[in-house]
C-alpha cells in the first residue's frame, strides 16, 4: 500500500490536477443543467438499464443481455434524441458563458429593473402576482406548464399577464436570462408544517418551488397590497422598487460577475506552470 501511494504521488503531475479539476467542472456544470428537468428521471432509468445489462453478463442471462446488448449498441444515438433539449441549452450557455459575461448581466440588470417596476406597480394596484427567475437549477418542467411566450422582460408585459382579465393571471411565470420564457406555469406549493397556515396558494407555490430549487420568486401579494422575495424558502417582506432591485441583483450575483471560464482556466494554467518552474 505504501509503495503504491509513493508510485502514485511521483507519477501525478501538476498537468492531472488541472485536468482532473476540468473534468469535475464540467461534470458539475452538466448536473446542475438538468437538475429540475425530465432529464434526472430519463437519467435514472439509463442507470437501471445500465445495471441490468452488467448483472444480465453475470447472471449469464443470455437473451436479456443479447437485448440490452443491442439497446447500447444505438447508446449515442439514443442519449442524443432523449437529451436533445437538454443538450441544446447546455452547449448554449457554454458557449455564451465564457465571451459574453458581461453582456449577459448587462440584459439581467435591465431584466431586474423591469420585474422592480412591475413589482412595485401590482402591489400599489393590488395585482397578484408570481414571477420566477431561473438560476443554476433547470426549471424546464415547471415552464411545460404553462404556456411558452419567450419575450424580452417589459413591466408592461408582467403586468398584463397577471391582470384578472388575462387567461395567464393564475399562475406564474418564469424568466430565464432577461426573457420571459413561459407564463401561466403551474408551481408545487410547500410541504412544509411550519409555515403560517395563512399563508395563500401564491405564498405556499414560491416557497414550494425555492425548497426544491435554487430559483428566485417575486411574490405580490394582492390582499396586502405588497411586494415580496422568496428564495430557499424563506420570505424578504414588503420591499420597495429600490429594495428589489438591490436585492434581486445580489441574489443573482450581477454585482459581481462571474470571470469568464477561459480566464478560469488560463489563471489555472499560469498557476501550473509557475509551480513548475520553481521546481
Amino acid at each position: 500500500m505504501h509503495d503504491f501511494l509513493t508510485n502514485l504521488r511521483l507519477s501525478f503531475r501538476q498537468e492531472d490536477l488541472l485536468d482532473v479539476a476540468i473534468v469535475a467542472f464540467i461534470v458539475y456544470r452538466l448536473l446542475n443543467l438538468i437538475r429540475g428537468t425530465r432529464a434526472v428521471q430519463m437519467l435514472i432509468g439509463l442507470g437501471v438499464l445500465t445495471a441490468g445489462f452488467f448483472l444480465s453478463s453475470q447472471l449469464e442471462l443470455y437473451t436479456t443481455h443479447w437485448l440490452l446488448s443491442n439497446f447500447f449498441d444505438y447508446f449515442v444515438f439514443i442519449i442524443i434524441v432523449l437529451f436533445q433539449d437538454d443538450l441544446r441549452r447546455a452547449l448554449t450557455r457554454m458557449g455564451k458563458n465564457p465571451f459574453l459575461v458581461s453582456v449577459e448581466s448587462e440584459a439581467q440588470l435591465e431584466m431586474v429593473d423591469e420585474v422592480a417596476r412591475a413589482a412595485t406597480q401590482m402591489a400599489r394596484d393590488r395585482i397578484g402576482a408570481l414571477m420566477v427567475i431561473e438560476r443554476e437549477t433547470g426549471l424546464k418542467n415547471f415552464m411545460d406548464t404553462g404556456s411558452k411566450v419567450d419575450a424580452r422582460v417589459r413591466a408592461e408585459l408582467l403586468y398584463s399577464v397577471f391582470l384578472v382579465e388575462s387567461p395567464l393571471h393564475d399562475g406564474a411565470v418564469i424568466i430565464t436570462g432577461d426573457r420571459l420564457a413561459s407564463a401561466g406555469c403551474f408551481l408545487p406549493l410547500s410541504k412544509n408544517p411550519d409555515i403560517d397556515r395563512h399563508l395563500g396558494t401564491r405564498h405556499r407555490a414560491a416557497i414550494g418551488l425555492t425548497e426544491e430549487t435554487d430559483a428566485v420568486v417575486v411574490l405580490v401579494s394582492e390582499e396586502a397590497g405588497q411586494a415580496h422575495i422568496v428564495q430557499s424558502g424563506e420570505m424578504i417582506k414588503n420591499l420597495s422598487e429600490t429594495q428589489i432591485r438591490d436585492t434581486l441583483t445580489e441574489l443573482l450575483n450581477l454585482n459581481h460577475p462571474t470571470e469568464p471560464i477561459p480566464a478560469r482556466i488560463k489563471n489555472l494554467v499560469d498557476v501550473v506552470r509557475g509551480k513548475e518552474r520553481e521546481d
